[in-house]
C-alpha cells in the first residue's frame, strides 16, 4: 500500500480514538503512531498503559484524550494488567454475564517500561498465551523522566546518564533486541512498525488483532525533544531508520519472518545519525562501527528470510 497515489490516505477509517487536545510534544512520532494504531484496532478495544510519555500527555486529571476504556498501571505492568483484564472477559463471556463478542486487548509500554523495568512481566503475559497485543513504543530512553539511558538507547548516543564528554563517547552499549527476545517466546505473531510508514502499520496491526493468542508489536518512535533534531523531521527521520537499516521493517508470523519493506540498496547512516544532535560527537570510526553493526544485522535477516522461504 506504500505505492499507492496521494489519496491512499482515504482508505484508513476516519474515526480517531486517541483525539486532539492530548500535551504531546511537537513533532512527536509516539501519539502518531498510538492515533494509527487505534484507526486499525477500531472502538472494541481495552487500553492498559504504563507511566510514561503517552500516560502523562494523554490523561492530565481531570481530562483524557481517550474515546476508549483506557486505564493507567505502574511503570512495570502493562502487560499483567492487560492479561487480567482479557482473562476476566473470558469468564464473563464464557459464563454468559456479557454476549460474546470480539475485543482488542492492548497494553502499551515505552522502551523503559518493556526493556528495562517490565521485561519479566511482558515475557509472562507472552509465555501464557493471552490473546492481547503488548506494543512498545520505543523512543530509546526514558524521556519522561529527564531523558536518561535505557537498555533500548543505541550504541553512542548521548542521554543525561550516558553523557558524552571527555571519556565517554555516549552510550556503550549496543541496543537491546526486544523484538528478537519476544519472538523467542515463539508466540503468533510479533512484528516492528514505525509511523513514518502508516499503511504498513496499519496492516500488521490488523494481523495481530486477528490472531489468537498474544502479539508483539516494537513501534520505532522518534523523539524529537530527547533525540535533539528538528520538530518537522519526525516523519524523514522514521523514513530514514529504514533506509539505513537502523530499524528495519518485518514481521515474524507463526515463526516465518518477512522483511516487509526491504532496502535495496542501505544508505550511509551519517544520514541519520547528522540530524541528530544526540549522536554530534561521534567520530568517523566509530560511525564506521555502527554501520558495520547495522550491515551485519540486516544481512542476517535477509538470509534468516531467504532461508525460511526455502525450507517453505
Amino acid at each position: 500500500m506504500e505505492k499507492f497515489n496521494v489519496f491512499a490516505s482515504r482508505l484508513l477509517p476516519k474515526e480517531d480514538y486517541l483525539c486532539s487536545g492530548h500535551r504531546a510534544c511537537q513533532g512527536c512520532a509516539e501519539v502518531l503512531a498510538m492515533r494509527l494504531i487505534h484507526k486499525a484496532l477500531g472502538r472494541n478495544t481495552i487500553v492498559a498503559s504504563a507511566t510514561g510519555c503517552m500516560e502523562i500527555i494523554s490523561s492530565p486529571f481531570p481530562e483524557t484524550a481517550w474515546n476508549l476504556p483506557w486505564m493507567h498501571v505502574a511503570f512495570e505492568n502493562a502487560a499483567t494488567v492487560a492479561s487480567g483484564i482479557e482473562s476476566g472477559y473470558k469468564a464473563l463471556m464464557r459464563k454468559g454475564r456479557i454476549p460474546q463478542r470480539k475485543i482488542n486487548f492492548i497494553a502499551y509500554g515505552g522502551d523503559g517500561a518493556t526493556a528495562d523495568i517490565g521485561l519479566q512481566w511482558v515475557s509472562g503475559a507472552m509465555e501464557r498465551g493471552h490473546n492481547m497485543i503488548y506494543v512498545c513504543y520505543d523512543n530509546e530512553a526514558y524521556m519522561n523522566t529527564g531523558i536518561q539511558r535505557s537498555s533500548s538507547t543505541p550504541f553512542g548516543a548521548s542521554t543525561t546518564t550516558s553523557p558524552a564528554g571527555r571519556e565517554s563517547d555516549g552510550q556503550a552499549t549496543w541496543k537491546k533486541n526486544v523484538t528478537a527476545i519476544m519472538a523467542a517466546h515463539d508466540i503468533p505473531y510479533v512484528a516492528t512498525v514505525n509511523p513514518s510508514y502508516p499503511f504498513d502499520l496499519f496492516q500488521k496491526i490488523r494481523k495481530a488483532a486477528a490472531v489468537d493468542g498474544p502479539a508483539y508489536i516494537h513501534a520505532y518512535s522518534c523523539c524529537p525533544t530527547g533525540w535533539r533534531m528538528r520538530t518537522d523531521l519526525a516523519v524523514q527521520i522514521g523514513r530514514l531508520a529504514v533506509e539505513t537499516a537502523v530499524a528495519p521493517l518485518y514481521e515474524i508470523e507463526n515463526g516465518k519472518l518477512r522483511i516487509t519493506q526491504p532496502i535495496e540498496k542501505i544508505r550511509p547512516v551519517r544520514d541519520y545519525l547528522k540530524i541528530q544532535g544526540r549522536f554530534r560527537h561521534l567520530k568517523d570510526t566509530i560511525i564506521d562501527d555502527i554501520e558495520t553493526r547495522l550491515h551485519q544485522e540486516y544481512r542476517a535477516l535477509e538470509a534468516r528470510q531467504a532461508r525460511e522461504q526455502e525450507e517453505a
